[in-house]
């Protein structure tokens, strides 16, 4: 079974995307803050994070993101931010982090669930 990570502050987003997913097989983590999305990330090791840049706490989803990153067991681990933030700046700054793809909100369900599909097939 694939382990999904879903990082967003906004409980209704979390919902919303597990529900998108919940109908393939499977395992949803969620979390609301940067640093609890790299604990769970480094402990847990998702084979997908789904991130959300603005958050509350020390860290935001770029930073999160790197931290993740830095970890040489995930390094590869796709990452897809998922974020409110749909400046060109923005998005080029997700890349950079180490972002696989970069999405903006409202975002369309069915494109995120195509996405993770691609992702956990290929």
């Amino acid at each position: 079974m694939k382990t999904i990570l879903i990082v967003d502050d906004q409980p209704e987003v979390r919902d919303l995307v597990e529900v998108t997913l919940r109908s393939d097989d499977y395992r949803i983590l969620t979390e609301a803050s940067g640093e609890a999305a790299v604990r769970t990330a480094l402990a847990e090791r998702p084979d997908v994070i789904i991130m959300d840049v603005m958050m509350p706490g020390a860290i935001d989803g770029f930073q999160a993101t790197e931290r993740i990153r830095a970890d040489p067991g995930m390094a590869r681990c796709p990452i897809i931010m998922l974020t409110a933030r749909g400046q060109q700046a923005d998005r080029e700054r997700g890349l950079k982090a180490g972002a696989t793809d970069y999405l903006t909100k409202p975002f369309s369900p069915l494109e995120l669930m195509t996405k993770i599909e691609q992702i956990l097939d290929g």
